[in-house]
């Protein structure tokens, strides 16, 4: 968009005070803070040239400005970004008694496209999973972090907090503090439980030094691990294993999700499984199945 006019000094005082404020409050990246000057001053020179300005504009005006980044090929996902950091600035002019309402307060986002969570096929499931050196206490704890991982659905997170008053293996269940603090409880399925009972008798004393503890997946210090330390785990295994398909700590969730699904699992027992409190959340690994399915049609079937 055209930056042939320079805004009044007042207007970039005012997105200057803004910048600063976010930046204070929310501990911004300056990156992100760099798109967020890019966007808010983008859109101010815009409304100078139509003979606006930042406190003289309607929602009629804003709808234009979308128009034209429309026409002139930003995506979706950027429109929306804009969109957040504008309403971010007109809330803080309100709350700064600068204006009495926020001129984009009714403006909806533009729909963004719903993207598929990468997900793993189940041969590249057992590869990983085949990859920890087992002479190894700490391959041995690897191994069974990653079972559970897969036999569960867990999120990282929770998967590293997990303690030994979490898992039962006579049931054969964990108990799960998820998202929000709501407990759920996942059964581990006889791999999960088979490794889980291995590694408590064979790695966990020699990776505590006998000390009691009740973290279950203790590191190398004998301390709760990190979600970072078990992600890089987890890359150097698939390093190990030959994967070269593009992972995030979520893959093996997203593997789980999906190969229940490919299965026949009921999806609202994928969405308790997972402890989604929205099964709309869930529904999208309806559609990863489908694409499976689909896939493995056009691959197999004689007219396909």
């Amino acid at each position: 968009m055209s930056e042939a006019k320079t805004l009044p000094a007042s207007e970039l005082q005012v997105l200057e005070q803004y910048l600063d404020a976010i930046w204070m409050e929310r501990g911004l990246s300056e990156n992100t803070l760099s798109s967020y000057r890019r966007d808010l001053e983008s859109f101010a020179r815009w409304l100078v040239e139509q003979g606006s300005g930042l406190f003289r504009l309607d929602g009629v005006l804003v709808y234009d400005y979308l128009a034209q980044r429309h026409k002139q090929g930003f995506s979706s996902r950027s429109t929306a970004r804009f969109l957040s950091c504008a309403r971010g600035f007109y809330t803080h002019q309100v709350r700064e008694g600068r204006l009495q309402e926020n001129p984009l307060a009714l403006v909806d986002n533009p729909r963004l496209p719903r993207s598929l969570p990468k997900s793993l096929t189940e041969n590249d499931v057992e590869r990983l999973l085949a990859a920890p050196d087992l002479e190894q206490p700490l391959g041995l704890r690897d191994r069974t972090m990653l079972e559970v991982l897969y036999a569960c659905g867990l999120r990282v997170s929770e998967l590293v907090g997990l303690t030994l008053a979490q898992t039962n293996l006579r049931q054969g269940v964990v108990r799960v503090m998820g998202k929000g603090s709501k407990e759920r409880l996942v059964p581990l399925g006889e791999e999960a439980s088979h490794w889980l009972s291995r590694y408590l008798q064979e790695a966990r004393p020699v990776l505590l030094h006998n000390v009691p503890s009740e973290i279950l997946f203790p590191s190398t210090r004998a301390r709760a691990m990190t979600r970072q330390t078990f992600w890089h785990r987890i890359k150097h295994w698939a390093q190990v294993a030959g994967i070269e398909k593009p992972l995030s700590p979520h893959t093996l969730r997203h593997a789980f999700a999906t190969h229940l699904l490919n299965h026949g699992a009921d999806l609202r027992v994928v969405q308790l499984l997972l402890g989604h409190s929205d099964l709309s959340t869930t529904q999208i690994y309806t559609h990863v199945a489908q694409a499976r399915l689909q896939e493995q049609h056009a691959q197999h079937h004689p007219r396909g």
